[in-house]
């Protein structure tokens, strides 16, 4: 019955997703499900609140997406990502590299509107060697490299807080899988159809070329370096990096005044604070200590079965929302599961992302290359199947070897 509940408690969050209701809506009435279906005390449900939106951890999680948001908005006042791709396309001349390192490199700037961006470069490269349909799942699968890794989305803010790693640890550890990305997409979508040459004459300054490129990204890069190197807080990290630009860049103060408001963003915060209300709820109901024996009595493994749930859960519902309500579950299910459990699981869900119809990205690409969703995610598949093998054969390496 405890089990029961619970999908019964999943199953409505997924469904008021899909009928397109707010992240946050979804899962505070999934919250109250949990509340009600297991009788929770009143007080306790109460303190579950409180505790939720008064923890450090979460509050952490809101300082860290304002931050970030707020140096992405100042990069782009001074059109870094822009300069970083120019220097790319220049230093190695390479229609390969216009079609894949570019659009990843503009994908560091979490904006919807970047798939343009990328897909202007592709079309550049790629015209006339593709049609529209390849040029636009070119476009959308590079342009999102970034989000499978890199601990500035908010999405993988959450799971690494979920999951109670550090950022530095799961960068580590998802390196190889964003290897496979890389590797899968070129062999999926450019082999055999975009020459590597560009015909046009090579740079004749590869040092002005490299320095481009890293005044482009050197704030990014320098967050990564902080967290995987020394260890930082990311909140710290940035923080610090933040400060940095803006001295560097001279930033007037009434340039930087519009970005305190601009950088907020509610719906992301209600979002967060939803997810943590429903983890307490998750916690006082006592459904997550029932789940290892549940688990157990499948036929198949557990690991297996939560690859699933994040594949499936994602397309339906996205990323954010599989890994607030089941992130936690999981890593409580599986036995011994740490970082290798995490990295499947968040390499399941960016790979089901390239697929899902609520990721917005998808549908501005399907529009600007004026082709339809359904052909879109289509063309995916391979690179997607693909992803999602390598990441369980990674798994259980790893797993092996840890013993």
């Amino acid at each position: 019955m405890i089990i029961l509940k619970l999908l019964v408690v999943f199953i409505a969050v997924m469904l008021l997703v899909s009928r397109k209701q707010p992240i946050y809506v979804a899962v505070t009435v999934g919250a109250a499900a949990t509340w009600l279906l297991y009788g929770i005390p009143v007080m306790d449900g109460v303190n579950a609140i409180v505790k939720a939106c008064t923890s450090w951890s979460t509050l952490q999680l809101i300082v860290v997406m304002y931050i970030i948001t707020f140096l992405q908005k100042m990069m782009g006042a001074r059109g870094a990502i822009d300069r970083a791709q120019k220097g790319l396309s220049s230093l190695f001349n390479n229609r390969w590299v216009n079609c894949a390192a570019a659009p990843i490199f503009i994908g560091m700037l979490p904006t919807p509107n970047a798939a343009f961006i990328a897909g202007d470069i592709v079309k550049a490269s790629a015209d006339g060697y593709m049609s529209h349909d390849e040029m636009a799942v070119t476009t959308t699968y590079f342009r999102h490299v970034s989000e499978s890794f890199m601990p500035t989305y908010a999405a993988i803010i959450m799971a690494i807080s979920l999951a109670e790693i550090t950022a530095g640890e799961f960068v580590v550890g998802m390196l190889p899988i964003v290897a496979c990305i890389i590797a899968s997409g070129c062999f999926w979508f450019l082999r055999g159809k975009v020459p590597m040459a560009t015909g046009e004459a090579a740079s004749t300054d590869k040092a002005r070329d490299a320095k481009e490129i890293f005044i482009g990204l050197w704030p990014i890069l320098a967050v990564i370096l902080m967290v995987v190197v020394f260890k930082m807080q990311i909140y710290v990290a940035a923080a610090i990096i933040l400060v940095l630009y803006a001295l560097v860049n001279r930033f007037p103060v009434s340039e930087l005044i519009p970005f305190f408001k601009s950088s907020l963003q509610f719906k992301l915060y209600l979002n967060t604070f939803a997810v943590m209300i429903l983890k307490e709820f998750l916690t006082a109901s006592g459904a997550i200590n029932a789940l290892p024996d549940f688990f157990a009595k499948l036929p198949i493994p557990s690991f297996m079965v939560f690859m699933l749930i994040f594949f499936f859960g994602s397309i339906v519902s996205g990323s954010t929302t599989i890994i607030g309500l089941c992130m936690t579950v999981a890593m409580a299910t599986v036995p011994n599961a740490g970082l290798p459990l995490v990295c499947l699981l968040m390499g399941t869900t960016y790979a089901a992302m390239q697929m899902s119809p609520t990721h917005i990205c998808l549908t501005l690409t399907a529009e600007y290359f004026d082709i339809s969703l359904g052909t879109l995610i289509k063309k995916t598949l391979p690179a997607v199947a693909t992803t999602v093998v390598f990441s369980v054969i990674y798994y259980l390496a790893w797993t092996t070897l840890l013993g």
